[in-house]
């Protein structure tokens, strides 16, 4: 029994008590009255007789010698006779007169009152006990904001972190006057222009976050872009090569994917003659990497925050290459802060999209350039010397910055610093380089 119980039933219990003896205190004595009739004395109950044994050894008990008879009468003072007990009368509780009355109601009111609320504590104390809790009021606590995961190559927001880890890959693109429009340079995160041979560029078209299911054309190897690529653990997707690019594919062990080996992951199509035809598409290359099992582990560039300048001071930039057919233009607009690309005097677009090509970043680097060995058909292999350091025109945010580009090794990233040397923040986004042999090459206003 809980402690609350026990004091409710000793309560209880002194209050009848009290009440007793008040009750008591008010009723009247009862006195015998003398001209009472006389008390009716009830017959004892019939007892069977007593057999001969028990009468017997009843006499052996009560025998008593002379000398115990003259005793016992001389110590006894009156003869005792034995009735049968008659109870008492039972004295009537409740008062005759019209105070005590009162005062005995008044005495149950509070009886039945004191018990009803004792009653009730020890029905509630029955009661399933409610548990003393303390509510604490909640802090609502800022929710985090999400993370965002950038490319390693572009530095713009992805949706997945696992497309940092597929292997970047390195696709060779024809820029002659029968390849275009090409088709998937419009999602490359990094795009290298140089001089392939007799005047003619191509183009080093880099992927990683992004599959475009038709990239192309696809044309032969160069050494320079061999080495470009392999800054970003690359795979390189060609189509053949020259004789010495194709020995360093070999002795550098690049990650290969010739489509002379390799041509179930390659296509020609009907709309292009050849060699103009051969095509690709990065989702199909990437199942080549995974069978060859091609990783990339590489340091990208480093990126900024876009900044477009309150006043652009260079809007129109001209790379000057090896002629009219070949040599790219930029204008700067300023409601994308990218360049618009044009050549041979109109837009660069994306077969695949039809938009104009507009990178974040447009990048000169002055590389010494000789001239290599003969063609098979008579013109000069380009032979950049790729490997050492440069002055670099860097245009981004409608200005130019003027620093220096660097590349230890084949291996080693290539990476861009300003005249104290400071890693220069390129903009997110698409990124173009072009190799220019001298810096009056490029022409800026």
């Amino acid at each position: 029994m809980s402690r609350k119980r026990r004091n409710v039933h000793t309560q209880t219990r002194r209050t009848f008590v009290i009440i007793t003896l008040m009750l008591n205190d008010v009723t009247p004595p009862q006195h015998q009255s003398p001209h009472a009739k006389p008390k009716r004395i009830e017959p004892l109950a019939h007892t069977p007789k007593p057999s001969i044994h028990e009468l017997a050894a009843r006499e052996d008990a009560s025998f008593k010698t002379p000398d115990q008879v003259a005793a016992a009468d001389a110590t006894a003072t009156k003869p005792v006779i034995a009735h049968h007990t008659v109870p008492k009368k039972q004295k009537k509780w409740w008062p005759h007169t019209r105070k005590q009355q009162l005062i005995t109601s008044a005495v149950i009111l509070l009886l039945v009152i004191g018990g009803g609320t004792g009653w009730a504590l020890v029905r509630h104390n029955h009661s399933k006990p409610v548990a003393n809790t303390v509510v604490k009021k909640k802090t609502l606590k800022p929710k985090p904001a999400p993370q965002i995961i950038y490319s390693n190559l572009t530095g713009l927001p992805i949706s997945d972190a696992s497309l940092n880890q597929k292997p970047v890959t390195g696709v060779m693109i024809e820029n002659s006057l029968d390849a275009r429009p090409q088709s998937g340079l419009g999602d490359a995160g990094v795009v290298f222009e140089a001089v392939a041979e007799g005047g003619v560029t191509r183009f080093l078209a880099l992927f990683q976050d992004t599959t475009p299911t038709n990239v192309g054309p696809i044309r032969s190897a160069r050494p320079s872009y061999v080495q470009w690529a392999m800054g970003f653990d690359a795979a390189y997707a060609h189509v053949g090569g020259s004789p010495d690019a194709l020995n360093d594919i070999t002795s550098w062990g690049i990650h290969d994917m010739n489509q002379f080996y390799n041509g179930a992951y390659y296509h020609r199509v009907a709309s292009r003659a050849a060699p103009h035809n051969v095509y690709t598409g990065i989702d199909t290359l990437n199942q080549l990497e995974s069978k060859k099992g091609y990783t990339s582990a590489y340091t990208g560039f480093i990126r900024g925050k876009e900044a477009p300048a309150a006043a652009p001071t260079t809007t129109s930039i001209d790379f000057h290459l090896s002629g009219v057919y070949y040599d790219p233009h930029y204008a700067y607009n300023p409601s994308t802060n990218s360049y618009d690309r044009s050549e041979y005097n109109a837009p660069h677009v994306d077969a695949n999209t039809g938009k104009q090509l507009s990178p974040k970043v447009a990048i000169a680097i002055v590389v010494p350039l000789a001239r290599g060995d003969l063609d098979s058909s008579g013109a000069y292999y380009s032979n950049y010397n790729v490997i050492g350091s440069g002055a670099a025109y860097i245009f981004q945010n409608g200005t130019l910055i003027n620093g220096t580009w660097n590349k230890a090794s084949n291996s080693a990233p290539l990476t861009f610093a300003d005249s104290s040397g400071q890693p220069i923040p390129l903009n997110p986004g698409q990124t173009w380089i072009t190799a220019v042999s001298v810096a009056n090459q490029v022409s800026y206003k």
